[in-house]
């Protein structure tokens, strides 16, 4: 039967829900607090709003970038009030490159967000405090970026050749010429990139660039046709200008135009890792470092005990552990990252390790390897975390684990799993790996009764 009307108009209570926000409309705002990807937080008509580039106390012009339902997403127009912490942003393109979203906001202000975003997400998710807190592993705010990666389009209307980063909320290319996060080895390539890549014949048939440092300087340019002969020599000129070795990658793999060993170094031992453009590298050589020694000292493997690393890249974690244990076991999930481990570990002359490809969102403890179980456990997943591993830890029989995270969202439903097999959470710290940016690493320690 059909519903009767009683012919009687309801208005939600708190005003119309259906009124939109057309992008672009400008609000004033008064900013309440930050929140955990360091966006300022207001609420005005009825709505919570999100505001790149404000901070708490400030009253701000906000432009509309896009609106959901109760929530707002803008960015600062115009700061009326501004706070005490505000600082000049130390680049040029702050606001428009969508890189360095923290530029306004001193140093340790933004490791103090970091680690309270860590603390929230344990113990909101995982109602998880660690029975320690180590201080923050930080470096330097500037100039700790070894590896970068630059979007290059052509625009045939203006016939211009865009070579930058992304623009802030925008899938626009903002033109970028220097960048003061990059080390200086990065700096003064990218200093004549732009006009190199504009030099050159074809520039519809340009990709993107990668640049990296490490023991070696290395350029990678994408492209999607043929190079010719006198754009070849362009490059190799301006590589060898800059001691930069230059990569190619067109169909199939990146390949070296001249092959040379591309790497980094790592302490304790000496180690030298091989590394190809493509491959995961830590982008914070100092950072890496100091992580590497926290990581040992947590988890503190003895001579005598067998260690697992899930996840192993190119053995960042996997070769140090080796140089402390009786043998470690180093799993990943991509088959040539593998391989690279391997010829690591070889190169070093480390013969107490085992590699192996597998899937790590599959249930690992009827895999061979795991069958003599192990003492120690160190995980270094990707952002979406490691849950099908730690389901299974207890079954692996480790009596400690070292959880390496660059997502504290994940971090903590993870924690929230071990902690129910018996686990506890022992010490937790921030890792501040992207200066300028809200991007949280964590480690945290993992202790199970026996």
């Amino acid at each position: 039967m059909a519903k009767r009307s009683s012919g009687l108009r309801l208005q939600p209570a708190g005003g119309s829900r259906g009124s939109s926000l057309p992008v672009g409309k400008k609000q004033i705002l008064s900013i309440e607090r930050l929140a955990h990807d360091g966006r300022g937080i207001a609420h005005a008509e009825g709505r919570t709003w999100f505001v790149s580039g404000a901070l708490p106390g400030e009253q701000v012009q906000a432009r509309v970038l896009a609106a959901r339902s109760q929530q707002v997403e803008a960015r600062v127009e115009q700061v009326l009030q501004a706070s005490d912490l505000r600082r000049p942003a130390p680049c040029a393109l702050a606001g428009q490159c969508g890189g360095c979203t923290l530029q306004h906001l001193p140093h340790a202000q933004q490791v103090a967000l970091k680690q309270r975003t860590l603390a929230e997400q344990l113990q909101r998710q995982a109602g998880l405090q660690p029975e320690q807190w180590a201080a923050p592993l930080v470096g330097e705010e500037l100039a700790y970026r070894r590896r970068a990666r630059l979007a290059v389009r052509w625009d045939p209307a203006q016939r211009h050749l865009a070579v930058g980063f992304r623009a802030a909320a925008s899938q626009a290319i903002v033109d970028v010429e220097q960048c003061p996060v990059l080390v200086p080895a990065l700096q003064r390539l990218l200093d004549g990139l732009p006009a190199l890549l504009r030099s050159l014949d074809k520039p519809r048939a340009l990709g993107h660039v990668e640049l990296f440092h490490g023991s070696q300087t290395a350029l990678l340019l994408r492209h999607t046709a043929a190079l010719s002969e006198a754009d070849l020599q362009r490059l190799r000129q301006f590589c060898a200008a800059q001691q930069a070795q230059l990569w190619l990658h067109g169909e199939g793999q990146p390949v070296a135009d001249q092959p040379a060993p591309l790497g980094y170094r790592v302490q304790p031992g000496d180690l030298e890792l091989r590394y190809q453009p493509g491959d995961f590298v830590q982008v914070n050589a100092p950072l890496n470092q100091a992580m590497i020694e926290q990581a040992l000292d947590w988890l503190a493997p003895q001579p005598d005990e067998r260690v697992l690393d899930l996840f192993c890249g190119l053995g960042n974690f996997a070769l140090p552990l080796a140089r402390r244990a009786a043998s470690v076991v180093a799993v990943e999930g991509v088959a040539s990252m593998v391989e690279r481990a391997r010829q690591n570990a070889c190169d070093n002359q480390l013969n107490n390790l085992a590699f192996y490809q597998s899937d790590l969102a599959a249930e690992l403890a009827s895999q061979p390897w795991a069958a003599q179980g192990f003492a120690a456990v160190l995980l270094d997943p990707p952002r979406d975390g490691a849950l099908a591993c730690v389901q299974h830890m207890a079954a692996l029989r480790a009596q400690r684990v070292l959880y390496v995270s660059c997502n504290p969202a994940t971090l903590a439903r993870d924690a929230q799993v071990l902690a129910g097999q018996g686990y506890r959470l022992q010490r937790a710290g921030m890792i501040d790996m992207f200066p300028q940016t809200a991007h949280v690493e964590a480690m945290a320690l993992f202790v199970r009764q026996p």
